[in-house]
């Protein structure tokens, strides 16, 4: 199972909505890693024990794991903290982002300026690293029916 990854319309709705494009215009696992973004498919059931995630974390040198549970039930203010998420803003560093449970989209901006919807679900794994450019990007919890 492969993550679902879009060119997002220019729409001012709720930005939990998926904003595809109509028709939607796909992007492809290829493009998205042309971009510096990464993708693998894990077993979120057990990610403390997960060979392929440690084999990732030692291969990149990463040495800190944090978890976010992002629902309105165990995050303080949480329309405030979706307020910030929704603030567009640039990497210095690889970002890994591992989605256990749920879903949410990653909002990235291609070279050209267009807007990249990618979901993700439970055991989706991405890694947007940096290339030649800057990507910007968001966060935003998708809605139960999307």
């Amino acid at each position: 199972m492969a993550i679902e990854a879009w060119f997002m319309d220019e729409s001012k709705e709720d930005q939990r909505l998926p904003h595809r494009r109509n028709p939607n215009e796909p992007v492809s696992l290829e493009h998205l890693a042309e971009l510096g973004v990464l993708y693998w498919h894990l077993n979120p059931k057990d990610y403390e024990n997960d060979e392929e995630l440690k084999k990732i974390r030692e291969a990149r040198g990463y040495n800190y794991m944090d978890l976010l549970d992002l629902c309105p039930e165990k995050v303080a203010n949480y329309e405030e903290k979706l307020r910030n998420f929704y603030t567009e803003h640039i990497h210095a560093d690889e970002e890994i982002r591992y989605c256990l449970e749920g879903s949410g989209y990653f909002d990235v901006r291609d070279k050209d300026d267009r807007w990249i919807r990618i979901w993700i679900k439970g055991g989706d794994l991405i890694i947007y690293c940096l290339l030649e450019s800057i990507i910007g990007s968001l966060l935003t919890p998708a809605t139960m029916s999307s």
